[in-house]
């Protein structure tokens, strides 16, 4: 599994990109490559959890505009074991 963390800022391009990024992220989790995503309470920023490798997240990275938006940062992206589910 792969964990993305993003953070956000207060620049209104993030909102303008969002609709089209959760339409994305719909169907990645239709068809299993995204497990859960959603954003921190006080929406700073959001966490995303992938079963994929992760040259299949560096590709819905590069294809999804979102990841490079002005007012989107990505905190972190790395390899996660779960133990328990």
């Amino acid at each position: 599994m792969i964990v993305l963390e993003l953070a956000f800022d207060d620049d209104p391009r993030r909102l303008e990109a969002r609709p089209a990024h959760r339409e994305r992220l719909a169907e990645l989790h239709a068809n299993g490559t995204l497990v859960l995503a959603g954003p921190w309470a006080d929406d700073s920023g959001a966490l995303l959890v992938f079963d994929a490798e992760m040259s299949e997240v560096d590709k819905v990275m590069t294809e999804d505009p979102y990841y490079t938006t002005e007012g989107v940062r990505v905190l972190g992206l790395r390899e996660w074991r779960l133990v328990v589910s």
